[in-house]
């Protein structure tokens, strides 16, 4: 009678933002497909209480970890806190793999799951590697990336290109029935604005100065805004007072439904949302954040801009006049949104999150058949990291050693049997 492997367990560290969490269900979904059991670990946000809601994943929360300028000590005691209470769960669970995807709430779980033998891993969906992702890479077997450029810009052991996990129900769609399930008319056009899963002041202030416009332009438009916590109401009034058809919600979970009904986006550009208007062939005008770490988003909207997927506007050149002008010719202009179709679809990747499934499961495998390998798996576009000097085995952080996080070098004072960065098999 052959031997039943046991259940490979994973966990999946993915909480602070829409654009780390919703990538990390869609590779959820394609390792319980294939057998595993998974936990999302997630921050205390509401954004990710809301959104694991309703997954049937089981989650686990950890302290948030931010690294804020002046607020080191906070950043330090969070990191370590989270390390403890990922511990102290996988005491009782012990993972064979764990996988980040971004931010510094990542961070100490996956350095937790390597201490227990897990085999680690990460992605990065942005075109510039955030500095959690560029200072966790030397310590996880492989990496995964969703823009090419990004490859040479990881001190990872490997790094495959697989672009970024959408979930399933992100597909072309029938506009009509989309506009019906929302309660749209499915005759008129809908434009969606979101500014990612926590709302974006600067969007919600330029569309607001720009109703005036559109209420004498394009009455017969309709509107779904997805405007954070703190907008909201006043948005509802906005549109109520120049007659338009809207809804303005503060946090709405069905997106793939928002984005199979609309006739053109306004957005961010962080990568998850990018994934996901490609998946679903929308037309965008994309307002980077002009403020995020490395200014990441404006380097995603340039890629997609580029190659013809989207119009850029950035924001402190943005004026109401700007906005009509862009919307309307991505609304009512076949041409132009054709094009745009077109060049979207060659950046949807239907098979990233089935990529980064089998890569993990063929690491777990190879490592329960051969404990001391250290090799990764070939899958996709996929190669070792140029000039990675890394040294492969135990990394210890005693007293006083420096955590380096990009340019950054913050001293990580821990007791000193803390040996956070050690694989024990």
């Amino acid at each position: 009678m052959p031997i039943r492997q046991p259940t490979p367990f994973v966990a999946i560290a993915c909480g602070g933002t829409g654009g780390h969490l919703f990538p990390g269900l869609a590779v959820a979904d394609q390792l319980t497909a294939r057998g595993c059991t998974v936990t999302l670990l997630v921050s205390p946000k509401e954004v990710d209480q809301l959104a694991v809601k309703g997954h049937g994943f089981e989650s686990f929360t950890l302290p948030a970890v931010a690294l804020q300028s002046g607020q080191r000590l906070a950043f330090v005691r969070g990191f370590w806190q989270s390390w403890r209470a990922a511990r102290k769960f996988f005491s009782t669970r012990r993972p064979q793999a764990a996988l980040a995807m971004g931010g510094f709430t990542s961070a100490p779980p996956i350095l937790a799951a390597r201490s227990f033998g897990a085999r680690t891993f990460l992605h990065e969906s942005n075109t510039i590697p955030g500095r959690a992702n560029r200072w966790l890479a030397r310590f996880v077997d492989q990496a995964f990336v969703g823009f090419p450029g990004t490859a040479s810009r990881l001190r990872a052991r490997e790094v495959c290109v697989t672009g970024t996990p959408v979930r399933p129900q992100f597909r072309l769609r029938r506009a009509a029935e989309c506009c019906a399930a929302l309660g749209f008319a499915p005759g008129r056009p809908v434009v969606v604005v979101m500014g990612g899963s926590q709302g974006a002041r600067g969007i919600n202030e330029l569309i607001t100065a720009a109703l005036p416009l559109f209420a004498n332009r394009a009455p017969h438009w309709q509107w779904l805004h997805f405007a954070g916590t703190q907008d909201a109401d006043k948005l509802s009034r906005a549109y109520q007072q120049h007659h338009m058809t809207a809804q303005v919600h503060q946090f709405f979970a069905e997106m793939d439904l928002a984005l199979g009904a609309a006739s053109a986006v306004v957005s961010r550009a962080g990568a998850s949302s990018l994934a996901e208007l490609a998946a679903v062939r929308v037309p965008a005008l994309l307002v980077p954040f002009p403020h995020a770490a490395d200014n990441h988003q404006l380097h995603n909207a340039r890629a997609f801009a580029e190659a013809g997927a989207a119009r850029l506007l950035e924001q402190p050149d943005a004026s109401p006049e700007r906005v009509l002008t862009e919307l309307v010719a991505l609304v009512e202009d076949p041409a132009v949104c054709g094009a745009m179709q077109t060049a979207l679809a060659k950046w949807h990747t239907p098979q990233a999150a089935g990529q980064i499934a089998e890569a993990i499961l063929a690491s777990v495998a190879r490592s329960a058949a051969n404990p001391t390998s250290e090799a990764t798996t070939k899958g996709g576009s996929c190669h070792p990291a140029p000039s990675s000097n890394l040294s492969g085995g135990r990394v210890r952080l005693f007293p006083r050693e420096r955590l380096w996080l990009g340019e950054a070098q913050l001293p990580m004072v821990f007791p000193s049997r803390a040996r956070l960065f050690s694989r024990h098999r």
